[in-house]
C-alpha cells in the first residue's frame, strides 16, 4: 500500500482532473480503488493537506465528497437500492437524493471546519476558508426550509393517519434540533467565537446531519415505501414544489395514472401482511396501530377549496377574526362584511350598496382610482394608516381574482395595529397563569 505521500499524490491527481472539468462520476471506480487503501480517518486529513497546499479549491473538495460518502457511511441498504430504482420525480426518490446532498454537505462541513481552525489566525488563507465556511453553513439553513418541511407538512400526515405518531414526533424534534444548531453555528461564526467552540459546534452539526440521514434512509423511507400508494405519493408531489427542494433538480419522469389522495381520503387501516414489512425499529415503537378514522367531511359542509367548513363554523370564524373585512364584488357592490371586532360601523343596510356611496364624496375619486387599477391588473394592494382616538388603524385593499386571474372584487381589511407596533424582540413561550 502506498505511503501517505503516495496517497496524497493519488488524490491530488483525481482532484486536479475534477478541477479541470472531468465529471466526478466518471472517476468513481478509480476513486474507489484509492479509498480501498485508506481508512475512514485518513481521508479528511489528506484532503485538509491538499487544501492547505492551495492547489485544490474548496469547491473541488466538495465535489469529491459525494464520491467518498458512499464508501465511508456504509453500503447502500437493500431498501436504499429499491428507492434508487424508483423513477425520477417520485417524491420518495427525491427525498433520498436530497439526503445524498445533505450527507455530502455534512462531510464538507467537517472538512472545512477542521481546515479553518487548524490554521493560525495570521495565516492569510484562513480568512478565505472562514468565508467559505460561513457561506456553507448559511446555505445549509435551506435543509430545514425544504427537505425537513416537506416531510413534516406533506409526508408525516400519512403516517399519523395510520396511527403512527411517535415516529413523526421524534423526527420532527430532531429536525428542530438541527435547525437550531445551524442557526446557532451561523451566529457564532459571525461573532467569530473561539476556535475550539466553533470547531466543536461544526463537528456536532455534521454528526447530527449524518445521524438524521441514517434515520431517514434506514427507518423512515422504507416505512413510507411499504405504506404509501401511488395516489398518496401523487398528492405529495402536487404540493412539494411550493416548499422547494434542497440542492437537486427534478427530472419529472413519474406520472402515475391515479387520482391524488390526501390523508383524510385514504383508508387508514394497515393489514397484518403490510405491517410485517415495516422496519423492526418502527414496529417496536408503534406497537398496535390505532388508525385515525376521523371523518373530515360532514353532512352539509361547504367545500372551500382547501378544506371543509360548516356554515356555523364559517360565520363564527369571521366573528372571531382580530380585524374586520368587507368584500365588494366586480360590480362595485358591497356583498359581505364581517361581524366581531369592527372599527368602522357597518349595518345590514350596506349590503348591495355601491361602494362609492359608502365613502365621503371628497374621497370617492380615490376609491374609483383603486378599483380601476385593480380591475386593470395594474396594482395588487393599496394601504393607508390613520390615527383614530389614540389608536393606529391600518386599512388595506386587495383585488380578489380567480385561478385565471379574472377580477372578482376587492377585499378591505381594517386592523387596529396600536399594540402590534409596540412589539419588540420575540415571545416564544406562553405566559398564561394557571
Amino acid at each position: 500500500m502506498p505511503g501517505n505521500e503516495g496517497k496524497v499524490e493519488l488524490l491530488k491527481t483525481l482532484l486536479k482532473r475534477i478541477h479541470e472539468g472531468e465529471d466526478p462520476a466518471s472517476l468513481r471506480q478509480e476513486f474507489g480503488n484509492v479509498l480501498s487503501n485508506l481508512s475512514p480517518f485518513e481521508i479528511p486529513v489528506i484532503e485538509q493537506e491538499l487544501l492547505k497546499e492551495g492547489e485544490i479549491t474548496v469547491k473541488d473538495i466538495i465535489k469529491m465528497c459525494d464520491l467518498h460518502v458512499e464508501f465511508f457511511r456504509g453500503a447502500v441498504s437493500e431498501a436504499g437500492r429499491e428507492i434508487e430504482r424508483l423513477p425520477n420525480g417520485h417524491p420518495l426518490r427525491t427525498l433520498y437524493e436530497e439526503n445524498n446532498e445533505i450527507l455530502k454537505d455534512a462531510e464538507a462541513l467537517s472538512l472545512l471546519s477542521s481546515t479553518v481552525f487548524s490554521l493560525p489566525k495570521e495565516d492569510p488563507r484562513r480568512e478565505e476558508f472562514l468565508r467559505k465556511l460561513k457561506e456553507h453553513v448559511s446555505k445549509m439553513k435551506l435543509i430545514g426550509f425544504t427537505h425537513y418541511t416537506r416531510e413534516e407538512m406533506l409526508v408525516f400526515p400519512y403516517l399519523e393517519r395510520r396511527g403512527i405518531t411517535a415516529v413523526p414526533t421524534v423526527l420532527w424534534s430532531k429536525h428542530d434540533e438541527v435547525r437550531l444548531k445551524i442557526k446557532l453555528l451561523s451566529d457564532l461564526l459571525e461573532k467569530e467565537e473561539d476556535d475550539e467552540r466553533l470547531k466543536r459546534e461544526c463537528q456536532e452539526l455534521s454528526r447530527m446531519l449524518v445521524d438524521m440521514v441514517f434515520r431517514e434512509n434506514n427507518i423512515l423511507y422504507p416505512t413510507l415505501k411499504v405504506l404509501l400508494d401511488d395516489g398518496e405519493w401523487l398528492a405529495i408531489k402536487l404540493y412539494e414544489k411550493e416548499i422547494g427542494y434542497y440542492k437537486i433538480s427534478i427530472k419529472d419522469e413519474w406520472h402515475p395514472n391515479v387520482e391524488p389522495l390526501l390523508p383524510y381520503q385514504t383508508d387508514p387501516r394497515v393489514s397484518e401482511e403490510t405491517f410485517e414489512k415495516i422496519p423492526e425499529e418502527v414496529k417496536k415503537v408503534v406497537g398496535t396501530l390505532k388508525p385515525d378514522e376521523y371523518q373530515v367531511v360532514k353532512e352539509e359542509d361547504i367545500n372551500i377549496g382547501h378544506g371543509y367548513l360548516s356554515k356555523k363554523e364559517l360565520e363564527n370564524m369571521f366573528k372571531t377574526l382580530p380585524f374586520d373585512i368587507t368584500f365588494i364584488d366586480s360590480n362595485d357592490r358591497v356583498r359581505f362584511y364581517s361581524e366581531g371586532q369592527r372599527i368602522f360601523h357597518r349595518a345590514p343596510t350596506v349590503i348591495g350598496r355601491p361602494v362609492q356611496f359608502c365613502h365621503p364624496p371628497r374621497s370617492v375619486h380615490i376609491v374609483n382610482k383603486i378599483l380601476k387599477a385593480f380591475k386593470e391588473g395594474k396594482e395588487e394592494a393599496a394601504e393607508f394608516w390613520i390615527n383614530l382616538g389614540g389608536k393606529i388603524i391600518h386599512i388595506r385593499y386587495f383585488p380578489v381574482r380567480d385561478n385565471n386571474g379574472d377580477y372578482l372584487g376587492t377585499l378591505e381589511v381594517v386592523q387596529d395595529v396600536t399594540k402590534i407596533k409596540k412589539l419588540e424582540g420575540e415571545k416564544r413561550l406562553l405566559d398564561w397563569k394557571d
